[in-house]
């Protein structure tokens, strides 16, 4: 298949808002590929390439001036053995290596095809084309039932495998495909709530109420003396962390699927910066930071799999089997003692709690209702330093803002400036992206390939998680799931908050 038809799905799926008009076009596209352009194709569509990172990021596909194709050419296993070639390119030479891939891919690519390669290898496809989109659309192409592919891919954790199975085998293979321990599976995801007494209240009956870490979710899969380890995208990061594979291999149990955080401690029982337990996802040293894990979930125990008994169920073998490591909760009805709870789990320097129905089953890879996180929202007014072009449906519109932090004292840059924070589209209505469309031309400075640079004076208001330690911006801090709440025509950019304030947030 030409890369071509997958941009132009794209490009339809982007431009509806209808979810069975996505669906449509999504299958329409699917039912065109052979068996070995399947898993391809959906990592395409879900800006997840198969082969993971490639170490191209922004500063590289920006840099790139080449002449586009006029015709489309590029099939999609032309650009997936590109994607190749990338992801083994490592060593000395390794950035010309890259540049000379990416320039050769970029000269054979129309410009739209290579806009849609730009963004699928930043991960920023933005067309709405959420997974549980893309598993209907697959169920619709192949004409397999939807509960059987969405469970499928849940327990495979493997969503181009499944498409290619429903795509091109039978529907007993499809159906026979179930949890696996040594194999990851997709987590189950949780809904908002805006207080723990919210939720207990949104649950109508008795929940557990447990911390919240600001951590890393681990899933653990554990066959005798074979243990393995698994980040929240199912990547296998087992070598990285031999203190968690030695305590599992100390519960009294020989087969067991875990679910749970980690995060590293200080020295004096507290919980360390989210960025010190995110460094050891990506390096193998040990030496300084030591990772714990609380477990607040059991799917899978010596032969008996629980994802369908009940939470209260699952809390009961989890308890006789990682007491130890289980995560501090309680079980309860009563909003004043959830409240209560959630204030302790604050004080002790965590993000806050997760309230869960104690009669829910475990909905893989679902963001249901039945789990509710519950954390303080954290508001700041920034400056507008930058604005990105959007694509898709935000093609020819203003979208990405770059956020500045202001500087009075000149720690970062000159005196009164503005120190770059984060970028965020998140947020953003239909009418602030018309707004931003006509407003920030108006005070534009400059403009580069993918960016508008405006003058440091448009305020917004700015909700967060956190920060975390940043080496990419000059300030050293980053914003964490950035949003916008609102433009601030009330302020100038003298009160927009400072980088100390945000700095301040950083914990050790």
């Amino acid at each position: 298949m030409l890369l071509t038809e997958v941009v132009v799905a794209t490009e339809a799926v982007a431009a509806t808002s209808s979810r069975l008009a996505k669906i449509a076009a999504l299958a329409d596209v699917l039912r065109g590929l052979a068996a070995d352009e399947v898993a391809p194709a959906i990592g395409f569509l879900t800006a997840s390439p198969r082969q993971g990172r490639l170490g191209v990021g922004w500063r590289s596909l920006s840099a790139l001036e080449t002449p586009h194709a006029v015709e489309p050419s590029l099939t999609v296993l032309d650009v997936d053995a590109a994607l190749d070639r990338l992801a083994v390119t490592d060593g000395p030479g390794s950035v010309a290596a890259r540049r000379t891939e990416l320039t050769a891919l970029s000269e054979r690519a129309t410009a739209a095809e290579w806009d849609f390669i730009a963004r699928v290898t930043l991960g920023e496809l933005r067309t709405g084309a959420l997974e549980g989109v893309l598993l209907d659309a697959v169920a619709k192409a192949s004409g397999k039932d939807a509960a059987a592919v969405r469970r499928a891919a849940m327990l495979s954790g493997d969503l181009g495998a499944t498409a290619e199975l429903a795509l091109t085998g039978s529907a007993e293979e499809l159906e026979a495909v179930g949890l696996q321990v040594g194999r990851p599976v997709m987590p189950m995801l949780a809904s908002t709530a805006g207080s723990a007494g919210e939720a207990i209240g949104a649950l109508g009956g008795a929940a557990s109420v447990e911390y919240k870490l600001d951590g890393a979710r681990i899933q653990v899969h554990r066959d005798g003396d074979d243990v393995r380890v698994y980040t929240r995208s199912l990547a296998d990061i087992t070598h990285r962390v031999p203190e968690i594979v030695d305590a599992v291999r100390e519960l009294p149990a020989e087969r067991m699927i875990l679910d749970g955080e980690t995060l590293s401690l200080d020295e004096d029982g507290g919980p360390r910066p989210f960025q010190d337990t995110m460094a050891r996802f990506g390096s193998e040293s040990s030496a300084a930071v030591v990772l714990r894990p609380w477990f607040f979930d059991i799917l899978h125990v010596d032969g008996r799999d629980l994802l369908d008994e009940p939470l209260a169920t699952r809390l009961d073998v989890l308890e006789r089997v990682a007491g130890p490591s289980r995560m501090p909760g309680i079980v309860t009805d009563d909003p004043a003692r959830a409240e209560e709870f959630s204030r302790e789990a604050l004080a002790a320097g965590h993000e806050g709690v997760m309230v869960k129905g104690i009669d829910s089953a475990y909905a893989a890879g679902r963001r249901g209702k039945s789990w509710l996180k519950v954390k303080p929202v954290l508001t700041f007014d920034l400056v507008v330093l930058a604005v990105e072009w959007g694509s898709g449906r935000r093609t020819g519109q203003l979208s990405n803002l770059h956020l500045g932090a202001r500087d009075p004292e000149g720690a970062y840059g000159e005196p009164g400036g503005f120190v770059m924070v984060g970028k965020t589209f998140k947020g953003l209505t239909d009418a602030l992206l018309r707004w931003q469309t006509e407003h920030f031309p108006t005070i534009e400075t400059h403009r580069s390939a993918y960016a508008v640079h405006v003058r440091p004076e448009t305020v917004v208001e700015i909700a967060i998680d956190g920060v975390q330690r940043s080496t990419r911006y000059p300030g050293g801090v980053a914003l964490r799931f950035a949003r916008v709440k609102g433009y601030r025509p009330d302020k100038g950019p003298g009160e927009a908050d400072t980088i100390a304030s945000l700095r301040a947030l950083l914990r050790g």
